[in-house]
């Protein structure tokens, strides 16, 4: 497994470049730790800012959520759409816990054959929103907002943190203002567990590429709390120890002990909480059973989007779960995915990236689930961004400024009000 330079130039552990800059300035500012990180959270923070001001002027302009349930899309205000579909479920759960039992039918004939129950959300996001609740007094919706956002925050410094090391700091600011316009970025500040996923994701692979093999393991034990598809980072956080245990060289110089600790913690917060539900609700199966019979979540292989992309190439929708405008924003994406891996592999990633990145992606187009919704299942697949963020690294700031003025303007629209109101997020 290659290794990344941990050079001043790049690591962003180390202030580089910015040291250049008058040090009185630098020193009323921020400390020398948290100073490279600066330029990639202001972009990312002003961009995600302008993106959220042009879906909050949509929303207002159709006026299509006033309509709505305040469970499905609606409410009273355009901020409350922040908190429907899955925000829902989070703070049920956060605010009644978890209700376990057997799995309850429903009569034959429809599309779901069970109930559906919170158990099949995480207990990680909904956990913390509670907890900010209690500390701070905010209500469990405005919790749920601030975890979401401050998660997103820390994912932007850990995006920059891996991208930076591997093709130097200009391109990872670019890589966490490219995140905030991403397809399917309208989640990161709604009440959402992406940013919280993707936040844990990113320190979890940066960690593992400094051959932090105990915070490593740590952080995929809690990403294994957070939600399921964490399984793609916990293989790829055992599967670089296994390689680094595997070699001689690589051994002698990291040790057993931290690599061996990393492979057997990684899994055990994923597997802590679906044997928890199956030995609650009665059935081994029981957390799998009530994906696939109560939302229709389930792998098949890549039946479902073959099935999709044949129908929309024909202009056809005869498919599950279709919305029009956000399956073709998920369809140009999923065409994009061979180019985007291509660029990543080109930088030679360390292998705990491709592993992540390759398995995420199996998983998202192997699962039957809501096509539309490709983009937000995507968004923790940060190492996609390392190829357009080092080619774009060599363009003028100018020419950036441009880009991101434009793609964050156009994100209102594409990655925020097309997944809340033209699908289901």
């Amino acid at each position: 497994m290659s290794t990344a330079s941990s050079s001043a130039a790049t690591d962003p552990a180390v202030p580089g470049e910015q040291e250049a800059r008058p040090r009185r300035l630098s020193r009323l500012t921020l400390p020398a730790g948290v100073r490279p990180y600066r330029a990639p959270l202001l972009l990312y923070g002003v961009t995600k800012l302008v993106g959220l001001t042009v879906f909050a002027v949509l929303l207002e302009a159709a006026g299509d959520y006033e309509k709505k349930e305040p469970r499905f899309g609606g409410g009273a205000h355009w901020w409350d759409v922040l908190g429907t579909w899955d925000g829902w479920w989070y703070l049920q759960v956060a605010e009644k816990g978890y209700d376990p039992g057997p799995l309850e039918r429903l009569a034959s004939g429809g599309l779901f054959t069970v109930k559906q129950n919170s158990v099949a959300f995480f207990p990680l996001y909904p956990g913390l929103i509670r907890g900010v609740s209690e500390v701070t007094g905010l209500g469990l919706f405005g919790s749920g907002l601030l975890v979401s956002v401050v998660a997103s925050f820390v994912a932007a410094a850990g995006i920059y943190a891996v991208i930076s090391t591997l093709a130097g700091v200009r391109a990872g600011t670019i890589a966490a203002g490219l995140w905030a316009v991403a397809p399917g970025a309208g989640v990161e500040w709604a009440v959402y567990s992406e940013s919280l996923f993707v936040a844990i994701a990113a320190w979890c692979c940066y960690c593992v590429m400094k051959r932090r093999w105990v915070a490593a393991g740590l952080l995929a034990f809690v990403a294994g709390l957070n939600r399921p598809t964490a399984a793609a980072l916990i293989g790829a956080v055992g599967l670089a120890a296994l390689v680094t245990l595997v070699r001689r060289e690589s051994r002698r110089e990291h040790g057993v002990a931290g690599p061996l600790y990393a492979m057997f913690a990684a899994p055990l917060g994923l597997i802590t909480y679906i044997t928890w539900v199956s030995l609650n609700m009665g059935s081994f199966t029981a957390y799998f059973t009530l994906q696939r019979e109560g939302w229709a979540h389930y792998f098949d292989f890549g039946a479902y989007t073959l099935d999709v992309l044949g129908n929309i190439a024909v202009g056809h929708d005869h498919y599950l779960f279709s919305f029009t405008t956000s399956d073709l924003i998920a369809v140009q994406l999923v065409l994009a995915l061979p180019f985007l891996i291509a660029l990543m592999l080109r930088k030679k990633p360390p292998l705990v990236l491709v592993a992540y990145t390759l398995a995420s992606i199996v998983t998202v187009l192997g699962t039957q689930q809501m096509f539309g919704n490709t983009p937000r299942y995507l968004l923790p697949v940060f190492p996609l961004l390392l190829g357009p963020a080092a080619a774009m690294s060599r363009l003028r700031w100018p020419s950036l400024t441009v880009f991101f003025t434009t793609a964050a303007l156009a994100s209102g629209w594409y990655a925020h009000y097309v997944m809340f109101e033209l699908g289901i997020p």
